[in-house]
């Protein structure tokens, strides 16, 4: 499992103690991964345009392949929903 986002290497540091995570996190600041997965776009919020990631999974095969692509996550559930996806895409 890779996390990638537009923060730096420091922030994601110290989100990674915070939480306890083990998996790897990937600074993306120049949103070039973002961008090659279609997730760098333009959002709005009361008003306000700006640039920014659409939060998307992709769950990607043993061939390198995107099997699975969950757009516009909500946080809860949502690992439970991938865990499933994966079990389902190793049991083909």
């Amino acid at each position: 499992m890779i996390g990638v986002s537009p923060d730096t290497a420091r922030k994601h540091a110290k989100f990674k103690a915070k939480h306890g995570f083990t998996y790897a996190l990937v600074a993306d600041t120049d949103h070039v991964v973002s961008e090659l997965y279609g997730v760098w776009a333009e959002k709005a919020f009361m008003g306000r345009t700006y640039m920014g990631v659409n939060r998307t999974t992709f769950v990607i095969d043993a061939l390198g392949r995107i099997a699975r692509v969950f757009e516009k996550v909500k946080i809860v559930g949502h690992a439970d929903e991938v865990v499933q996806a994966v079990r389902a895409l190793a049991r083909k």
